[in-house]
C-alpha cells in the first residue's frame, strides 16, 4: 500500500459516506486559498467526531485548535438540540477567517470562539467554574497535549469523551530516540492517560490524506 492507494480509498469512502454541506466545501478550500497549515480533519474524519459527538449525547462542546472552522462545522452537526461550542484559536487571522465562516453558515450564535492562548482560556474557564463539557476535542500544539489534558478533565464530568488528535505522527511516536517536541507531548499525555484513574482510553492508527497519524479516544469514568 502507498499514499496514493490510502487517498484513493479514503476518496471513495468519503463519497460514499460523508455528505459534506456547501458551507463545509468552502471552508475547507478556503482555508487551503489562504495558505493555512493543512492540519485540519478530513471529511470522514470529520464525519467520525459529528457521530462521536451524536453518540455522547454532546450539548456542550469544547474545541482546542479552530484552524479554519472546518472540524468546528462537523461537530456542530454532533450537537444536541441547541448545543452549543466553544472553540478557541490562538492566531488572529486564523479566527478571523473561521468567524466568517461560522457567519456564512448562519452558526455564529452556536458557536463562541475565544482567541488567545489556549492554556490561558482554559484556566479561565476553569477559574469561572463552567458549566462541564460533554465532549472535547483537542487538536492544537502538541507539547502542550499534556495541560490541555489535564484541563479537559477539570472541565469535563463522568461520561465525557475527549478525543485527542496526531497521535501517532508518521510512527514517531514509538521511535525512543525522537527529539520532536510534538512527539514528546504525545508521549507525556500518553503517561497520564496511563496513569490516571480517571479515565479510559485507547488510540487508533489511521491513514489515508492526512497520511499515516491517529488519535486517542478517553472517556472520563464514573
Amino acid at each position: 500500500m502507498n499514499r496514493q492507494a490510502w487517498d484513493d480509498v479514503e476518496r471513495a469512502l468519503a463519497g460514499a459516506l460523508v455528505p459534506e454541506e456547501a458551507h463545509m466545501v468552502e471552508a475547507r478550500e478556503a482555508a487551503i486559498e489562504q495558505g493555512f497549515p493543512e492540519h485540519q480533519v478530513a471529511a470522514n474524519q470529520g464525519a467520525l467526531l459529528m457521530l462521536l459527538a451524536r453518540s455522547a449525547n454532546a450539548k456542550r462542546v469544547l474545541e482546542v485548535g479552530t484552524l479554519g472552522g472546518y472540524s468546528t462545522l462537523w461537530l456542530l452537526r454532533g450537537l444536541r438540540g441547541d448545543g452549543s461550542i466553544d472553540t478557541l484559536e490562538i492566531d488572529a487571522a486564523r479566527a478571523a477567517f473561521a468567524l466568517a465562516i461560522f457567519e456564512r453558515a448562519g452558526a455564529h450564535d452556536r458557536i463562541s470562539l475565544h482567541e488567545g492562548a489556549a492554556r490561558e482560556t482554559l484556566a479561565r474557564f476553569i477559574d469561572e467554574g463552567r458549566s462541564p463539557y460533554d465532549f472535547v476535542f483537542i487538536d492544537a500544539d502538541k507539547p502542550n497535549n499534556p495541560h490541555y489534558l489535564e484541563a479537559s478533565l477539570a472541565l469535563t464530568r463522568p461520561g465525557s469523551l475527549i478525543v485527542v488528535d496526531n497521535v501517532v505522527r508518521d510512527g514517531e511516536v514509538a521511535n525512543p530516540e525522537s527529539t520532536d517536541e510534538r512527539v514528546a507531548g504525545v508521549r507525556a499525555m500518553f503517561e497520564m492517560i496511563r496513569d490516571d484513574p480517571r479515565i479510559e482510553a485507547t488510540a487508533l492508527q489511521t491513514v489515508g490524506s492526512k497520511g499515516w497519524d491517529g488519535f486517542a479516544l478517553l472517556r472520563v469514568l464514573d
